[in-house]
Order: structure tokens, then sequence, then C-alpha cells
């Protein structure tokens, strides 16, 4: 009989019989511990014995010693069960992550109306965690699709803010955000916060990002909510770079509708304030998004961990 014939004949739980025995040094104790007969792992430890071609086992005094071979073949039975157990694992059981072992890559796209410290803080936290984790972080834009790009596999997990979130994706809460109004230190706003009406406020020269999204939803939340409650405002400034548009507020009368949150990070560095929206606005919620093929890995729920605790911190500190 050939090699291979005989490679063929054994199965896992025969590699299991083997360690056992050999981690053991008795049938009795190994058949307690797997759980079987003393005459099925005794009929085992026979077929094992004709396939190494060694006694592995032999008696000394009232126990029983591995052979110089059995004591060989352990490690690798021990490395060939791990190895197994990491590929099947028990049915229904994600498999284990430890961060300061991995190198593996998260890929995140992400909002820049967040928070200004929210995407360097979830950095500093995960390489503190994992160093060898590789992070690669890409913006969404008007081109981005989050349902292909996370069914796909281009990336993981996406942050940001939408009125209605795609239902077929899984959904986590990060942050909710009153919207107010960033104005230059200056603006009639500051001036005359009485005067500061709808009528004054839709007349303003506005700033806004570029869409995120296509076709309906192009006009972003701010606008999508004044659309629907019959109002326009007028916009004459749209940016790609959210993390500039302070810059241009300062040294103008441009009016930034965003989120508190987003807008307070620059109050110190710059001549600015911030003011109430004349206009009620529903909070603004930020989420983070993934496909059902992430969902049960033990690595991504790690991660989705850390971008919901950078969250909580973030939203402690603006109510302390």
């Amino acid at each position: 009989m050939t090699a291979q014939a005989e490679f063929g004949k054994i199965e896992l739980h025969l590699v299991r019989v083997l360690h056992t025995l050999i981690t053991e040094r008795s049938v009795s104790r190994a058949a307690l511990k797997l759980n079987a007969t003393q005459p099925a792992l005794s009929a085992q430890l026979r077929r094992l014995r004709e396939l190494t071609g060694d006694v592995l086992l032999v008696r000394s005094g009232n126990g029983m010693v591995p052979t110089p071979l059995a004591l060989d073949l352990l490690e690798p039975a021990g490395a060939l069960l791990r190895e197994a157990d990491r590929l099947f694992g028990a049915p229904g059981r994600s498999r284990a992550f430890e961060p300061a072992a991995s190198d593996r890559t998260f890929r995140i796209a992400a909002s820049d109306y967040l928070d200004p410290l929210f995407l360097p803080r979830l950095v500093a936290d995960v390489k503190r965690a994992a160093p060898a984790v590789r992070l690669d972080i890409e913006p969404l834009t008007a081109q981005f699709d989050v349902r292909r790009s996370l069914a796909s596999g281009e990336v993981d997990l996406v942050i940001g803010n939408w009125l209605e979130p795609p239902e077929e994706l899984h959904l986590g809460r990060l942050l909710t955000d009153e919207v107010v109004c960033l104005v230059a230190a200056d603006h009639p706003a500051v001036r005359a916060p009485r005067q500061w009406t709808v009528e004054r406020y839709l007349a303003c020269e506005h700033v806004a990002p570029m869409p995120l999204h296509s076709g309906a939803a192009a006009r972003g939340v701010i606008d999508a909510h004044l659309a629907s409650l019959g109002l326009e405002r007028r916009v004459t400034v749209r940016s790609a770079h959210f993390g500039q548009i302070p810059q241009m507020v300062a040294a103008s009368l441009l009016v930034l509708t965003t989120g508190r949150q987003f807008c307070q990070r620059y109050l110190d560095a710059l001549p600015l304030r911030v003011v109430r929206c004349p206009v009620a606005f529903p909070p603004m919620n930020y989420y983070q998004l993934w496909h059902d093929r992430t969902h049960a890995s033990a690595a991504h729920r790690w991660f989705r961990e850390q971008v919901r605790e950078v969250a909580r911190r973030l939203a402690q500190r603006r109510t302390t």
C-alpha cells in the first residue's frame, strides 16, 4: 500500500487520540478525557501503532511511558490540532482575535464632517493596542458606493452621517450632535443676535461640503431638511476639503451649518463663533456601517469596539 493511501486513512480525530494518549500516558485517562470507552481507545492505539510502525506507549511499572518517536510526534500533532481549530472551530463560534499579535489591515471610509479629533484618536488607540495592524482610511465622496464597497470587501467599515442609512447594512450609532452655525467673530449674527432670523439666515452666503451622494440625496442632510420645510439657502461656495472650511469662514461672511462638535474644535485657533441656527434641525447622527460579511468576525468586532469607544470618550468630554 502506498504512503498516500496510508495518509488517506488518517482523520483528525485519530490525531487528537494520538495527542491525548501521549499527553495522558494512560488509556483510561485518555478515554475519560475524550469521552470514549477504554476498548475503543485501545483499538485506536493499535491502529496508530500500525500507521506509525511504533508501539508509541510502553509499560513502565504501574504506568506507561511514550517512546522517543511518540515524543517526536507530540508537537506536530498539537500544532495540527491548533491549526484545525483555527480553521474550523466550533459551530457558530467566531475565531479568536489577538490585537497585539495581529498584522491585518482594516479599511475604513470616513466622513471628515466628524469631530476633527475622531480619526487621529482612533488611529492612536488602535496602534497602541495592535502595533502591527495597518489602517487604510479613505474619504467619502459622491462617487463612493457604500453598499458595493462594503459587500465587495473594498472597505470593512464606513463612518458618516445619513438621514436614512441603508437598511440592509448593520449599523451602530456613534455620535449625536446639535446642528449650529459657524461664523466669523465679526459676523452680523454675532453682533446682532436678535436679528438672526430664518430670513436673514437664508439670505446669507453659505459654504457647504461637496455632496457625498448622487441623485436625490446629493443635496446633503442640511439642504434636504430645508427642502422638506419648503426653504432654500444660498450656497455660494462648495468645497471637497471640509477641514479647510473653518479658515474660509473666519476670513469672510460665509456661514457653515454643521455639528457643534466639529465647530467647537476650531474656536481657540481661529476668530470664529458658534451661533444657534434659526432653523430647527433634527440632531445630526453619525453611524458606523458594516456588511454581514464581517459581522461575525472577531477581528472586525474588536475594531468596531475601538471606533465606538473613541466616539463615547469624545461625547463624554463634550458634556463635561
